[in-house]
């Protein structure tokens, strides 16, 4: 893969991960959807559509992807939806994204990798732009939200190494989406009681598995190939850049000077990363 498709494919994965995050608060804040629903619609349209692919391309996901890397893509599904019932959006995002930075930095370290001077200023400049990002509206979480936001962290930072160097990304992620529909099913029979359909929220969670989730998961697998833990830990600290301006083109919200500021460190610090990094 040449430059321009991985900073290309990189781009859309980051807006499919700022989608995931717009989708899922429109979802459970202006809808009647419950999260158990949200959770298991998403994951089924996602496999549903990474099936029909792998399908038409005449392979048999199944013998890609593994149960471990399924299981990470459902705590991490669940866990983000449950958490953000009622935690507050800043405060969620950064116990996300930092549980994702820790997981991925600590593998990178234990792999040997290593930051240059700059990379380290960049990393630090893109943490303080994230803090910046979420400060302003943060209120304390209960306990058990910022453990089920902690929880989705550390999955997600996990599927996201375990999925690097896989010959097949698009296989392998209709694979772990697959071997996650019986743990849906069963979510799904455990929740019964308190399940609530509403067709706006069902929407919003078939547009997040089918195009933000599923789709997206195979660009990210793609591009992870090409890149250490390191990179890939500090890149997403884009999508709450992207969330957060979605939301203003979106849901109204005030492009502010702590968004502005925040925006410029963050993408300045993943510059950095970038540009004196090996990959």
């Amino acid at each position: 893969m040449n430059k321009t498709h991985l900073v290309a494919y990189t781009a859309l994965t980051m807006i499919a991960f700022a989608a995931n995050s717009l989708l899922c608060r429109m979802a459970l804040k202006e809808t009647g959807i419950d999260a158990a629903s949200f959770s298991s619609i998403r994951l089924l349209s996602g496999a549903a559509v990474l099936y029909v692919l792998m399908r038409w391309q005449q392979q048999s996901p199944l013998k890609h992807g593994n149960w471990r890397s399924a299981l990470a893509l459902f705590i991490y599904a669940v866990a983000f939806s449950f958490a953000y019932r009622s935690i507050n959006t800043g405060a969620g995002a950064l116990i996300l994204f930092g549980a994702v930075q820790v997981t991925m930095l600590l593998a990178g370290f234990i792999a040997g990798e290593r930051m240059s001077a700059l990379q380290g200023a960049g990393f630090t400049a893109a943490l303080t732009g994230l803090v910046i990002l979420v400060s302003p509206g943060v209120e304390a979480p209960s306990m058990l939200d910022s453990i089920l936001m902690l929880l989705s962290g550390i999955a997600w930072g996990m599927y996201s190494l375990w999925g690097r160097g896989l010959a097949d990304p698009a296989a392998a992620t209709a694979g772990n989406f697959l071997r996650a529909i019986p743990l849906t099913i069963a979510l799904s029979l455990c929740a019964l009681p308190w399940l609530h359909l509403d067709p706006r929220g069902v929407l919003y969670a078939v547009l997040s598995g089918a195009l933000a989730s599923g789709l997206g998961y195979v660009l990210w697998y793609r591009v992870l190939q090409h890149m250490r833990a390191i990179t890939a830990s500090t890149i997403q600290l884009s999508a709450p850049i992207l969330a957060a301006l979605g939301g203003v083109i979106l849901l109204g919200e005030v492009f502010t000077r702590d968004l502005f500021v925040a925006s410029l460190l963050i993408l300045g610090g993943i510059w950095l990363v970038l540009r004196y990094g090996k990959s």
